[in-house]
């Protein structure tokens, strides 16, 4: 039986919220057995860790500041993240990045957090979970000077084209693929690269309560994406690629855990 690690999830702060026992639980019945929850901003990242404490070694956090939070950082942040990553379920510094698509934040500040939380991923020697959102001059110039200190950098949510594919490969990192995928008005180009992923660079995850495959038949009730969906675009993605499920579930799996220094 394939297992499964969802590298992206949004619990703190979102619709799943309310229902997160039911939402874990649902998970591990479709064999996803782990889950990375996503710290956006610095309250949320303190969040995600007490809900990790009740679910250990099923739920694994983040701590960061995510680009719509930028203009959020101050001279304590980088501080006050530092304290968060001693904490044993936080696996990475992230979600930074860049989001010149929705700029809720000036780019200058964006640049800065994204900058100072790379710095504190070199320093603490752990790896980092990133946002690039339309800003991939920018981001990929950012991203290039800390890349050579960084243990292990991975781009969450790729929806990308095969020139930024290739320029991101180039820096070593891996690629996290969503259910964006399986839309056909908006997923189509992607669609089209993904077979040109390296098998050691490839993760899935399903960036719950967003990103509801589109193409999943019969249509769940709620448009609410949840990780136990998650199986469902590891098929569609291995169809494209025209690998086994198990094979490529195996693959994805071995480096999830890999990337956030699990055994698998």
């Amino acid at each position: 039986m394939p297992k499964y690690m969802d590298i992206a999830v949004n619990l703190i702060g979102s619709s799943l919220e309310k229902d997160i026992h039911r939402v874990v639980e649902d998970a591990a019945a479709h064999s996803v057995t782990s889950m990375v929850v996503i710290g956006s901003h610095l309250e949320e990242s303190q969040q995600a860790i007490g809900l990790c404490e009740q679910f250990p070694e099923q739920l694994y956090s983040t701590a960061g500041v995510h680009p719509h939070h930028a203009s959020e950082w101050k001279a304590d942040s980088a501080a006050r993240i530092r304290s968060l990553a001693q904490s044993s379920c936080v696996l990475a510094i992230g979600e930074c990045g860049l989001d010149y698509n929705r700029d809720f934040s000036p780019r200058d500040m964006q640049r800065k957090a994204f900058a100072e939380q790379l710095a504190l991923a070199v320093e603490l020697k752990m790896p980092v979970l990133m946002h690039e959102r339309d800003a991939h001059e920018d981001f990929l110039a950012i991203l290039t000077e800390y890349r050579p200190h960084l243990p292990a950098a991975l781009l969450h949510c790729f929806t990308g084209n095969k020139q930024s594919l290739d320029a991101y490969l180039e820096q070593d990192i891996y690629l996290g693929i969503t259910g964006w995928v399986c839309d056909e008005r908006r997923g189509q180009e992607l669609a089209s690269i993904v077979p040109y992923i390296p098998d050691e660079r490839l993760l899935i995850e399903t960036d719950s309560p967003y990103l509801l495959p589109r193409s999943m038949r019969p249509k769940p009730k709620s448009s609410k994406n949840e990780p136990k969906y998650l199986p469902y675009i590891a098929q569609y993605i291995a169809d494209l690629r025209k690998q086994s499920i198990d094979d490529f579930s195996a693959v994805t799996y071995k480096n999830s855990r890999t990337f956030f220094g699990l055994e698998y």
